[in-house]
């Protein structure tokens, strides 16, 4: 069952409940009061009655001693006659309580009346005929005499109200709960709009339309429940695209991997099986040679790369306070020899916390880069200089440089700008890679300034540095 069903439901339950509960209280309420009142009013008039029988008793001649049982009816019939034009009925009792006068159509019950003694007066509620009467009974003492008289008020009409009011009130009961049911309906309908919009959502989501976002249209809890099922799926969006990045990333990596395996291998075969299969003079032998040791290198340096971004990747590093002279010392005697190009080296000495051997593997693989990026006598420009978060190491050459749609993918394995330049220089596209992982585990990341044709400049930033003195 929905929802808003159970809702509407449970209203018309409590609705009909209260409803139900409210008029026959409220009826009863009324009836009472009512039969209280016909109750007082009779009871006034047998009193009125009464002192009437013994005033009336009172102006018989004296020559009577007794009031005569004749003169009992005369009286009374008297006293009837007198309340023509009202629903009274009257019985005259003797002390034996023998009825002496008796209107007509009065009941014929002495249930009241052997309730009835002379210190007491009596009432009760009966119905005759189809008809509700106050029956009252009070005593008259009248010369010596002591009389019982009855009345019978007819009250017909107060319980004919009650019926009448229940009946009434059902009718607006009843009406009353088909507006109810309706305005219940479309209030449980807008309530619970906000739960179907969320259903809607994930049947949407379950379907694979993780860019399905759910319309907020309350600012209540189920609103605030929307817009926390909005960020969910957001957050569930942004997983699964970087789900499929990562795996579309795997699959460009092995397909790349399988492409740079085939080419040097198929150097390596051919010219291999060239040596084997003929005998070729000492030039053509040593040519093929260099071509298998330098694709072989290659794939030695492949292999050695991708080993360190696999152990680079699962490793947790031990920092230690590294001097930055001691970093561009072991450069300039790497590149020291290096007659092909320009190196020019400046920074300010200080300490870095890293792992030191590591940050001297992102500096070379940047130098080598900026060397494989430039013509040969090209000049390249390594500097360190404290900045406000920390050392920054900056690696800047005049060579090709990298167009602005491609700097976001250099760093991806295998990726190369210019594949022809790179592999004549035994390029595999990993060093940015590296560099990216071990840069990941120290916390900072590579920034790269480049305009094609204008060379680059790609530098990183290290924390907790301690100024020490400057040196160029």
């Amino acid at each position: 069952m929905k929802f808003s069903l159970k809702l509407l439901l449970c209203t018309i339950v409590v609705m009909a409940a209260a409803l139900g509960f409210s008029g026959f209280y409220l009826v009863n309420y009324v009836f009472e009061t009512s039969l209280n009142r016909e109750v007082g009013q009779a009871m006034d008039e047998s009193s009125i009655l009464s002192f009437a029988f013994e005033t009336a008793a009172l102006n018989v001649p004296m020559k009577y001693n007794v009031l005569p049982n004749s003169t009992v009816e005369e009286i009374a019939s008297n006293l009837e006659t007198g309340g023509q034009g009202t629903s009274r009925l009257i019985r005259i009792s003797d002390e034996q309580k023998t009825v002496l006068y008796a209107s007509d159509g009065f009941a014929t019950d002495t249930g009241l009346l052997e309730q009835t003694d002379e210190n007491s007066k009596a009432y009760r509620i009966i119905k005759s005929n189809e008809r509700y009467y106050v029956h009252t009974g009070v005593t008259v003492n009248a010369l010596d005499r002591m009389l019982f008289l009855e009345t019978m008020q007819d009250i017909s009409e107060v319980f004919r109200e009650r019926a009448l009011g229940f009946s009434v009130y059902r009718r607006v009961t009843m009406i009353m709960l088909v507006i109810g049911t309706m305005i219940m309906h479309i209030i449980a309908s807008l309530l619970t709009k906000p739960i179907r919009i969320l259903t809607a959502a994930t049947k949407q989501m379950a379907a694979g339309d993780y860019a399905y976002r759910a319309k907020q249209v309350s600012r209540d809890e189920l609103g605030q429940l929307t817009k926390d099922f909005n960020h969910m799926a957001a957050a569930l969006e942004e997983n699964m695209e970087k789900l499929e990045e990562e795996i579309q990333a795997r699959e460009d990596f092995v397909a790349a991997f399988a492409h740079e395996l085939k080419t040097p291998l198929t150097a390596i075969i051919g010219y291999a099986d060239m040596l084997r299969s003929r005998k070729l003079d000492e030039e053509k032998s040593f040519m093929s040679a260099n071509y298998i040791y330098t694709e072989g290198k290659r794939l030695e340096a492949m292999s050695f790369r991708l080993l360190d971004i696999m152990v680079t990747k699962r490793s947790s590093l031990e920092f230690q306070q590294t001097a930055v002279k001691s970093m561009f010392d072991y450069l300039k005697d790497i590149y020291g020899n290096d007659t092909d190009m320009e190196f020019v080296y400046h920074y300010e000495d200080s300490t870095i916390l890293a792992e030191g051997n590591l940050i001297k593997t992102v500096l070379v693989n940047l130098i080598d880069n900026a060397c494989k990026a430039s013509e040969p006598g090209g000049r390249i420009e390594i500097s360190g200089e404290i900045v406000e978060k920390g050392y920054r190491f900056s690696v800047k050459d005049y060579g090709v440089g990298i167009p602005k749609e491609e700097q976001r993918k250099i760093t991806k394995a295998f990726y190369m700008v210019d594949k022809s330049r790179a592999r004549s220089k035994n390029g595999a596209g990993l060093g940015l890679s590296l560099c990216v992982e071990i840069l990941r585990l120290h916390h900072s990341k590579l920034e790269i300034e480049s305009e094609w044709g204008e060379g680059a400049c790609i530098s990183f930033v290290l924390g907790e540095n301690k100024e020490e003195g400057h040196e160029g």
